[in-house]
């Protein structure tokens, strides 16, 4: 049987960090929020919120890669990140390569027309929606286990 229920998707960054939201059954994502990333108590505080309310399955992290698929110090950063975020609220993490995604977003804001000064606000949290999107896309298109 295929995976069901609510599924969170998260945008890692030094100073803001994207969620969105998913559903395996319906398949698609949506932007949440975006949460600031400066201190660990109110972003871990912010997070657990989130959790509490949607109740997800599984957590999904983009993993930074270099446009060659290297990884580098931010791919190391949001490993503990997500390492913590499976520790702390004991929930499956998978990641997911996240190279061009907050390309793509912003390419998505810039076509729906958003002011440049909601741009950036809502730039992580497409990001996420993106990432999070590609995870349910692969999630549909895997074998079902017999």
């Amino acid at each position: 049987m295929p995976e069901r229920g609510c599924v969170l998707g998260f945008d890692f960054g030094l100073r803001r960090i994207g969620v969105a939201v998913g559903d395996f059954e319906v398949g698609q994502s949506h932007p949440l929020t975006v949460i600031a990333a400066g201190r660990a108590d109110a972003r871990w505080k912010a997070i657990g919120a989130l959790i509490g309310e949607w109740r997800p399955r599984r957590l999904v992290v983009g993993l930074p890669l270099s446009l060659e698929g290297e990884a580098h110090e931010m791919t190391r950063r949001c490993r503990r990140f997500a390492n913590q975020l499976g520790g702390r609220f004991r929930l499956p993490v998978d990641f997911l390569d996240e190279r061009l995604s907050s390309a793509a977003a912003g390419d998505v804001l810039r076509e729906s027309g958003l002011a440049a000064r909601k741009f950036k606000a809502r730039l992580d949290a497409a990001a996420a929606a993106i990432i999070l999107q590609d995870y349910l896309d692969e999630a549909a298109r895997r074998p079902e286990p017999h």
